[in-house]
């Protein structure tokens, strides 16, 4: 966790649904109809952090609207990690793209061959399968175990099956189960990555969402990591998505493999989102601790109220983010218990086939970045649905 670093401010996550749809228009409150709560996509319903919209409406206000100038974001971002975790990643090899999905996917092109192989560990970022089609790339699978955490021995088989010059996109925390990975499941991976000559790319946006009582690792900051990539931006823990920018970190001995990527990447981030992601490294620290209190009291929260109403759906043990994995396969909601939530509830969450294909029957995603007027009337809509 960030440090606080001043005083906190007044409540982040308030108001009720229709409060809340009327100063929202973004697509988590627009894509389903008026009558539908959407606890789906992961953007938070949240006061603003007030540096970085203040950094924004002075570029606006001053015509400071060209293209973006990145160095500052990548000072910033060291400065912050080292803060929070300890760590200061090397300013040579960091550049600067456009978001995590289009770095990690322009990575993907660069770094392996046409027609090879990408490993990922479902339940995992929804994302992650698509982008990996979308860059004709072979697929393999090294899921979680049981209590979701890195399977090695999994990983050893799908890195053989992938080949060498393959990669490994590790979501570190943990998307949608909130596992934050150890450093010795960390260091492990790293040694097993290089004997089979993988790639790790790290996706580590979630990362300054990490809950009371863990402790978030940098994949770069584990030994024998030196081969990794890091990929992250302030777009989640700051609620920053629609302005667009994001950190490509090179492990010590990465540097020529972050070369790789064209010089043209580098101009998509906008200028915007640069100077305001800047401000939420630097001075963001009081809002997200208002924030990470906030949601620590919206998941207990929403785990008291399933308890109370639905005692079949279980909320999977989690250490980061602001997103429940929900077991629902006691509850008699079949393969998709999103879809009969949405239906019979009219409340939206994510499906759990959207990560795990082939083991997420009866999983669904929950999204309690919001007010608790909102959690409250999920769920007593949720349990209306389940009969």
């Amino acid at each position: 966790m960030s440090d606080p670093g001043g005083p906190l401010p007044p409540a982040i996550f308030h108001g009720t649904v229709d409060q809340i749809r009327a100063r929202h228009s973004s697509v988590k409150w627009r894509f389903h109809p008026a009558d539908v709560v959407p606890v789906w996509v992961a953007e938070m319903d949240a006061e603003p952090c007030r540096p970085a919209v203040d950094a924004a409406a002075r570029a606006l206000a001053d015509g400071d609207l060209g293209y973006g100038w990145y160095p500052p974001l990548i000072d910033a971002f060291r400065d912050f990690a080292e803060r929070a975790w300890g760590w200061r990643p090397r300013a040579a090899g960091t550049v600067v793209v456009a978001d995590v999905m289009t770095g990690i996917a322009e990575l993907i092109h660069a770094l392996t061959p046409p027609g090879g192989a990408v490993v990922i560990s479902p339940p995992v970022y929804d994302s992650f399968f698509g982008f990996v089609a979308s860059t004709r790339r072979r697929l393999v699978t090294a899921p979680l175990d049981p209590r979701h955490r890195l399977d090695l021995d999994a990983l050893d088989v799908a890195f053989r099956e992938a080949g060498r010059d393959a990669m490994y996109l590790l979501c570190n925390p943990h998307n949608p189960t909130g596992t934050v990975h150890a450093p010795d499941e960390l260091a492990a991976l790293a040694a097993l990555a290089d004997r089979h000559g993988v790639t790790v790319v790290s996706d580590e946006i979630h990362a300054p969402l990490v809950h009371d009582g863990a402790v978030f690792t940098p994949y770069l900051a584990v030994a024998g990591a030196e081969r990794g990539i890091t990929v992250t931006s302030a777009s989640k823990s700051w609620n920053l998505a629609g302005l667009r920018a994001a950190l490509v970190i090179a492990g010590a001995d990465a540097g020529p493999a972050v070369a790789e990527l064209h010089e043209v990447v580098r101009h998509g981030a906008q200028h915007v989102a640069i100077l305001a992601q800047t401000a939420a490294y630097r001075d963001g620290g009081p809002w997200l601790a208002a924030a990470h209190a906030e949601l620590e009291r919206n998941r207990a929260l929403l785990t008291a109220l399933l308890a109370d109403h639905l005692p079949r759906v279980r909320v999977t043990p989690a250490q980061a983010t602001y997103l429940a994995w929900l077991d629902c396969r006691d509850a008699g909601l079949g393969d998709d218990p999103a879809a009969v939530f949405l239906t019979r509830g009219r409340v939206a969450l994510s499906s759990g086939l959207m990560y795990d294909p082939a083991a997420g029957h009866g999983f669904a995603r929950f999204n309690y970045a919001t007010s608790p007027d909102v959690i409250r009337e999920a769920v007593a809509r949720m349990a209306r649905a389940a009969g």
